[in-house]
């Protein structure tokens, strides 16, 4: 079945992937820029924790692709929730990697957000079967892990801060939180240059305090 341009923007999930499995590129395309938002949200606790912006969102959106090409509906699992692992997946093995080569830009990088992990703490590479596809509720947990040492970090900033923080991890870019807050991208640019360096201090010392 075919569907025009204008119509694809209104399909579900799971029919634009059935497209794209039969090689329809705007079905995909149209997959992709619907989760944009969703690479940069996954992406940016590991750019606050010393990795490259650039570098991330491109490893984030090589993820999204493989999940558009390799989703099944009949695993059970929504396609955002499958996507949302499989980009994951991407960013923790690029930032393993990158561990290994000290020249890198994303050596730096501390995960923040806790990666899909098994039971017993091993890291399943991207590519491979990961039981947390398969149990929602190990997803959740690690959500709740998140949210927890998010609300840490935030008790330490400024309410500003805070603020900004909120909305950067909302995927919102530069220019939508200054148009929120009423404040210059170049001012916002400045709050999550502080939130990366309380949140380095953290990883070195144990403790944000404002410096």
């Amino acid at each position: 079945m075919r569907f025009d341009e204008p119509r694809r923007t209104e399909c579900p999930d799971e029919m634009l992937c059935a497209l794209a499995a039969g090689g329809d590129r705007v079905a995909e395309e149209t997959l992709v820029i619907r989760y944009n938002r969703l690479v940069r949200v996954c992406a940016r606790p590991y750019f606050l924790a010393g990795g490259d912006s650039e570098d991330l969102i491109q490893e984030g959106m090589m993820g999204l692709l493989a999940a558009v090409r390799e989703y099944k509906a009949s695993r059970g699992a929504a396609f955002r929730t499958y996507a949302e692992v499989c980009i994951k997946n991407r960013l923790v093995s690029a930032i393993k990697a990158a561990a290994r080569d000290k020249h890198t830009p994303l050596n730096n990088s501390v995960p923040f957000d806790p990666p899909l992990f098994s039971g017993n703490g091993s890291h399943y590479a991207y590519g491979t079967h990961n039981p947390a596809l398969d149990d929602p509720e190990e997803i959740l947990l690690g959500r709740e892990a998140f949210q927890e040492r998010l609300r840490v970090l935030e008790g330490q900033l400024s309410g500003f801060e805070a603020r900004i923080l909120r909305l950067y991890l909302n995927g919102l870019s530069y220019s939508e939180i200054a148009a929120e807050i009423n404040r210059s991208p170049k001012s916002v640019d400045n709050a999550v240059q502080r939130i990366r360096r309380k949140l380095a201090q953290h990883f070195q010392s144990g403790d944000i305090s404002e410096s």
